[in-house]
């Protein structure tokens, strides 16, 4: 019992949980692996299949630890000594998954649900009285505009043309706007502005979002993809973009500004219309996803590689697919610094550091446009890039693998994520 006593005080000591170390077995299991968190000695903690029991059991030298052999859910009791209950688990048994690695660069276009406000103007009517009507009306920025006068609205020409014929007609304009998860009608009266000869109703709008990206990978028997690993937001806002529609399309680097302290660096793309293409189904907080139109093909990994669930990712030596010139995808070596599974289900569930020499020549380190390079460990595809440190271009964070697949239906997702 000493040692029990010692092991549990060394945990508290290194403000290190026993639900931490539970946790580290993730919310999916892969086939083969055994049923047990890493870092707990199987020597005083034994795993107790209440459901779902494997049906083959591993030998560790040290005890007899049950081991994931058929897909379903599990349900197990961990417990000190195989006496006291400690937590109580419930994972996923689940089949590999393969995927073909991207590292493609790629234009996204993408439409939004409506049109979002992204700045207000004053109005200077014939008269030489400023107005501004919309701010007036409580139209804040990040408002996404979906109807005017009871029509979806699919373009920013759609809303200037009812803004103009209801201020001819001397009639306000009734606009529908969702603000997060509320929507609201409100009605703006147009006034004729004495600088553009137009009715106004004093909004800057936004109604689509472009730019060069890269592509995370394609899993080839349901045709899906991933890319960028983050959310696609507006510029002006910050706010995330509600999906109208959108396509992805291959692009050509065309040249590299590399990064440097405080000032991130970024790909210059050209889009290619002759490459493949696809469309845009989600736009989430781990990546944009769709269906690729033409199968895709990487070179440097001609062959679907297995994609790491969580806890299989680790520090050290990894490598990362991303193209500098052209459309020739390069690998590069970098390090995993940090991996952050109990973080936000977003782009950042790991610490990257480029140490690979040319690739810091050419670049500084993570730039913008390599959002979604995927990144590669002992032969497994564990995550991509998403963020840069801005202080340290050298260093940033990335997504989980396992994250991504599941905002593209290709894993299960676990039942806390579902609730949030």
């Amino acid at each position: 019992m000493t040692a029990v006593f010692t092991l549990v005080l060394s945990l508290l000591c290194a403000n290190i949980t026993l639900k931490t170390l539970f946790m580290s077995v993730g919310p999916n299991v892969a086939i083969g692996d055994p049923l047990i968190p890493r870092g707990l000695p199987v020597k005083l903690f034994k795993v107790e299949i209440l459901s779902g029991q494997p049906k083959a059991r591993w030998t560790s030298g040290q005890g007899v630890v049950p081991v994931a052999s058929v897909p379903g859910r599990v349900d197990m009791q961990i417990k000190l000594l195989g006496l006291i209950p400690l937590n109580r688990m419930v994972v996923n048994v689940v089949p590999a998954v393969r995927v073909i690695p991207g590292g493609h660069s790629i234009g996204v276009l993408l439409h939004a649900q409506g049109v979002m406000v992204v700045g207000h103007a004053v109005v200077t009517d014939l008269k030489g009285q400023r107005h501004n009507p919309a701010l007036q009306a409580g139209i804040l920025n990040g408002d996404v505009i979906i109807k005017v006068n009871g029509c979806r609205v699919q373009s920013e020409q759609q809303v200037r043309n009812e803004i103009s014929r209801c201020g001819e007609t001397g009639r306000p304009v009734t606009l529908e706007i969702k603000r997060g998860q509320r929507v609201f009608t409100t009605r703006v009266k147009p006034i004729f502005c004495a600088e553009t000869r137009r009715y106004r109703i004093g909004l800057y709008v936004r109604d689509s979002a472009a730019g060069v990206g890269t592509l995370t990978f394609y899993e080839p028997r349901s045709k899906k993809y991933g890319a960028l690993g983050h959310v696609i937001t507006d510029i002006e806002t910050n706010r995330k973009i509600e999906l109208g529609d959108g396509q992805i399309m291959e692009a050509m680097v065309q040249g590299i500004r590399p990064g440097r302290r405080g000032q991130p660096g970024e790909k210059i793309g050209l889009f290619n219309g002759s490459g493949f293409t696809g469309n845009i189904e989600k736009n989430t907080s781990c990546g944009i996803f769709g269906y690729l139109r033409q199968p895709l093909k990487n070179s440097l990994y001609p062959q679907p590689v297995p994609v790491a669930l969580v806890y299989q990712v680790k520090k050290g030596p990894a490598e990362m697919l991303t193209v500098l010139k052209g459309n020739r995808i390069g690998r590069f070596s970098v390090e995993i610094l940090q991996v952050m599974p109990q973080n936000k289900w977003e782009g950042k569930g790991m610490v990257i550091k480029v140490n690979d020499p040319e690739l810091l020549r050419q670049t500084g380190g993570i730039i913008q446009g390599m959002s979604g390079s995927p990144i590669i460990q002992d032969g497994k595809f564990v995550g991509a890039v998403t963020h840069v440190f801005v202080n340290d271009p050298t260093r940033g964070y990335g997504v989980l693998a396992e994250w991504m697949l599941w905002e593209a239906n290709l894993m299960p997702i676990p039942k806390e994520k579902k609730a949030a």
